[in-house]
């Protein structure tokens, strides 16, 4: 009995106590941070947030405007909803949020390393050093649009195969922009077939999916109980792994057959990079940086693009009045023979149209990725103090209504002026927005629009079901958005 009434006095005062320091911590960011919806100790917000999060963000941004902070266990986020709050903040303030906030199931993997999670003069070098190596690849040699162009046409091949017979095609886009990102950073395409790349790309997929999941969401709320559990979430760190061992396998090939006169992909530029570095105390060009920045390449050379990829093809089946505009101006402008050229979007503003509504409506990353603010930071009339932890949620922008007439609807008009020709829209942030956005979006860009107007001008992509039964929703939508696939026959023109 007296055991018992020990026990609860001492569980009531951990309680006060925590209650207490909770308290005193909401005195202290008083008049700092935007207000929001009530935490709790220890937990924070978490038992207010729907299974859907962004969809709560959303909810909140209601009650509290577009500038409100939420609690992610104790850790305080600064959420920015709409087009004004986020080009605020991440264009007109750029360096000051540029930072990157948290985000544990990464950073457990990288531990700062590599180009998308490192903060500081670290990501700036390694930022630089990618987009110019990214820019200047090929030496002279074949361009990356020559690549892209060879690798749509491999996909011609394989569908082709089909012979008008249902097709399911995801992991053929998987694999195919793959490829591109590969005979960049390893010199080299792969055969469709080769089983080391397959469990490259099958792993690559598997984590997107695995951190889109609600293990994964949980892994970053709470990293230190996460940790030590049993789960699906363990899965992401065994494949982190051995992707590791699969770029350090492509690495030690490189470093045996490395001529320093004739650099042929990105690895061997990273190699040179550490050899001329390697006496400087603060050098960031080292191994482990290698896999990481390495690795970052390619997990964002490939599933957010062959994702919005996919995506546009859904669009295509869903709409084939859209499929039919599409197929019009390429046939006007590109002709039933020869390979579509990046340029040619110059002269097929509604193909230019359809492939940024494609990426508008595909929302792959809705709530971005986190920011944060690399000074104190005065904002709307609040302090942002260093290290504040920023949520631009960039779904919100998307289906902005000052910014889009009708933002639940695909409509390629949204980039289209009264002429009919391309407008541009800055609410259009597929890649994020200001200092801290993709590298890799020229790439993309190109991408999209060399794949999808190459399938388009061979064959006519046709559902196997009525068009109304065809869902354009995603089935994963807070980190990442997955959407579903259907079959379809690829009837040749």
């Amino acid at each position: 009995m007296e055991l018992s009434v020990a026990f609860v006095a001492l569980l009531t005062t951990c309680v006060t106590c925590l209650l207490l320091f909770w308290k005193g911590k909401g005195q202290n960011r008083k008049g700092l941070l935007p207000p929001g919806p009530r935490p709790l100790p220890i937990v924070g917000n978490l038992f207010q947030l729907d299974s859907n999060m962004l969809k709560t963000l959303l909810e909140w941004r209601e009650r509290y405007g577009s500038v409100y902070t939420i609690y992610l266990g104790s850790q305080p986020f600064v959420v920015l909803c709409g087009y004004q709050a986020v080009k605020e903040a991440l264009v007109d303030r750029g360096e000051q949020f540029s930072d990157r906030g948290d985000f544990p199931l990464l950073f457990r993997y990288t531990q700062g390393d590599g180009v998308a999670y490192a903060n500081g003069e670290k990501w700036k070098v390694l930022r630089r050093f990618s987009v110019q190596t990214l820019r200047d690849f090929g030496m002279g040699r074949r361009s990356i649009e020559e690549r892209i162009q060879e690798e749509a046409q491999c996909v011609v091949e394989e569908l082709a195969k089909t012979k008008e017979e249902p097709v399911d095609h995801s992991f053929l886009i998987s694999c195919s922009v793959s490829n591109v990102i590969c005979s960049i950073i390893f010199g080299d395409r792969f055969d469709y077939k080769d089983e080391k790349f397959l469990t490259l790309v099958g792993l690559v997929n598997d984590n997107f999916r695995c951190m889109s999941s609600w293990w994964g969401q949980m892994y970053n709320l709470f990293p230190h109980v996460m940790y030590y559990l049993p789960g699906p979430h363990n899965r992401i760190f065994e494949n982190f792994e051995k992707l590791d061992q699969f770029i350090l396998e492509m690495t030690k090939t490189h470093q045996e057959t490395l001529d320093p006169n004739f650099p042929r992909d990105f690895i061997d530029c990273f190699l040179l990079k550490m050899q001329q570095e390697k006496e400087k105390p603060s050098a960031y060009f080292y191994m482990n940086s290698l896999v990481k920045t390495t690795l970052d390449v390619f997990f964002g050379g490939t599933e957010t693009t062959s994702t919005t990829l996919r995506f546009g093809i859904l669009i295509l089946l869903k709409y084939p009045d859209m499929q039919a505009k599409v197929y019009e101006e390429i046939s006007r402008v590109v002709g039933p023979h020869r390979s579509p050229l990046f340029g040619d979007r110059v002269q097929m503003p509604y193909t230019e149209a359809f492939l940024h509504e494609v990426q508008r409506l595909a929302d792959i990353l809705p709530m971005g990725i986190p920011r944060a603010v690399t000074t104190d930071t005065h904002f709307r009339g609040y302090v942002l103090p260093k290290g504040t932890n920023v949520i631009p949620v960039l779904y919100s922008v998307h289906k902005d209504v000052t910014q889009f007439k009708d933002p639940e609807a695909f409509d390629p008009t949204h980039f289209l002026d009264e002429k009919g020709g391309f407008r541009r829209c800055d609410a259009f942030m597929p890649f994020s927005a200001g200092k801290r956005m993709c590298f890799g979006e020229p790439l993309v860009h190109m991408e999209l629009f060399l794949f999808l107007t190459t399938l388009v001008q061979r064959f006519t992509l046709q559902p196997l079901i009525p068009t109304e039964e065809i869902h354009i929703s995603s089935r994963i939508s807070d980190l990442g958005k997955v959407r579903r696939t259907y079959k379809f026959r690829a009837i040749p023109r």
